[in-house]
């Protein structure tokens, strides 16, 4: 997915009341930018790092930039978990995730469980319609190893119950994690940090849900997904 306009790079200052971050910009001003990120983005949000930021000439908007990207640990990072969802969209229309090929629409924000809403539909073809919750993977810990979540997730919990329902009720249901950096092969729960979605994570799949997750690779152009990873649930 590309960049509708050329980021700004800059040196981030802060980042503060989950929305804002201030950042000075390499002609020297200081600017405040919204931050679309509102989990905890450990390992990303350090003062001193270098992040690039879209601007927009809307003038309805307070704040003209965004924050997108994070340069840390020598790679570059996707710094919006919103962004996922259309870049799922983006490869499986694409054909990208081969596992998700197959099916003649896509819909998103459908009604489903317990007032809920799925973050793809995929109907249609010979197989069932399958139903894909689409979650954003930014920390990496140790080499090569991105963990998700890195905050008490409540809401993924409950996500995953809901698949499992939807297998159990004869359709096909997908955790896809989409990982915005290059550097990482595994993806695994972070069971110290919230051993409640780790349980279940892994008690999902054994229900039946798929679990999937997709590196990308992340520049001030663009970022896209491009290649598979293997996960490791744990035990």
């Amino acid at each position: 997915m590309k960049f509708a306009t050329e980021l700004v790079r800059g040196r981030l200052i802060k980042r503060y009341k989950r929305f804002f971050a201030d950042v000075e910009l390499e002609s020297g001003e200081t600017v405040t930018a919204h931050c679309a990120n509102t989990g905890a983005m450990t390992g990303i949000k350090t003062p001193g790092l270098t992040v690039w930021l879209s601007r927009s000439d809307n003038p309805k908007r307070k704040l003209k930039y965004t924050w997108e990207l994070v340069e840390a640990e020598g790679t570059m990072i996707g710094a919006l978990p919103n962004l996922a969802n259309a870049l799922a969209e983006e490869a499986v229309e694409a054909g990208v995730i081969a596992e998700l090929a197959g099916y003649d629409s896509l819909r998103r924000e459908v009604k489903y469980g317990t007032n809920s809403r799925i973050d793809l539909l995929l109907e249609g073809g010979e197989r069932p319609p399958c139903w894909v919750e689409v979650k954003n993977v930014h920390w990496q810990r140790g080499p090569g190893i991105a963990e998700f979540p890195d905050g008490v997730t409540s809401r993924g919990a409950k996500h995953l119950v809901e698949l499992a329902g939807q297998v159990a009720a004869g359709e096909r249901a997908v955790q896809l994690f989409i990982v915005q950096r290059s550097d990482c092969d595994v993806l695994r729960p972070a069971a110290d940090i919230d051993p409640v979605y780790a349980q279940t994570l892994r008690e999902s799949a054994g229900a039946g849900v798929e679990v999937l997750a997709y590196a990308c690779d992340v520049s001030p152009e663009a970022v896209t997904i491009t290649r598979p990873m293997r996960v490791e649930l744990g035990s």
